[in-house]
């Protein structure tokens, strides 16, 4: 995390003085997360950094300036996350969008950042496409693992250690689930692990035995 704080520092000293949430004591950072809704446990990620940017500033900052860092709550709300993002960069003037959590709510405020030239740093996703589409969102930057590779490995470890399974797949229906399923069917690739079933949800319903019984044919 200090070198992301030093990065996010040394990228604003070369700023000029008129660029938004700038001075020369403080850098105004900004970024969403689920605060509440469906996937409000993933809160500590913005909790966690505004603790170590705290942290950071106790200790004089970093090159002289210390870093303020507002975050918001999207309820893991694709279109609530555009909205507040919009309040960071027009009512808050925030130099960039720090760790926003999520795949879906980060596609839906890259094309907008990018368009206002407001960088989108260190999106909190391992989606293939925040490292892959730079050239066409350049103001954006991953951060994580990618979520294919993540599947890949799934895949391997079931066909060294579980070798003719048949496994029924429930993926998130957005980039984040569809990336893991691609990497899931990579990695059983020459062996005789089987998909018998794969069948997406959306993050906002609730019940989901119905779909489990969909991705798995044998309870059909």
């Amino acid at each position: 995390m200090l070198v992301l704080a030093a990065a996010i520092a040394t990228g604003a000293t070369a700023a000029s003085s008129v660029d938004p949430g700038i001075t020369d004591k403080t850098i105004l950072l900004g970024g969403t997360a689920p605060l509440s809704g469906p996937a409000s446990a993933y809160a500590s990620v913005a909790r966690g950094a505004a603790a170590y940017f705290k942290y950071a500033n106790t200790r004089g900052g970093v090159n002289g300036r210390t870093i303020t860092y507002k975050y918001l709550d999207d309820a893991y709300n694709p279109s609530q996350s555009l909205q507040v993002t919009r309040q960071l960069v027009e009512q808050d003037k925030v130099f960039a969008v720090f760790n926003s959590l999520g795949t879906e709510q980060n596609e839906a405020v890259r094309a907008y950042l990018n368009q206002v030239k407001v960088p989108q740093l260190f999106v909190a996703s391992g989606a293939t496409t925040f490292g892959r589409d730079f050239k066409q969102y350049p103001y954006t930057i991953g951060f994580q693992p990618s979520y294919q590779a993540e599947g890949w490995v799934y895949g391997k470890y079931l066909a060294r250690t579980k070798p003719g399974a048949k496994v029924a797949v429930l993926f998130q229906n957005d980039s984040y689930g569809k990336d893991l399923l691609a990497g899931l069917k990579q990695g059983i690739q020459r062996s005789k692990v089987k998909i018998v079933g794969a069948q997406p949800y959306e993050a906002f319903k609730e019940a989901i035995d119905a779909m489990l019984a969909q991705a798995n044919p044998a309870t059909r």
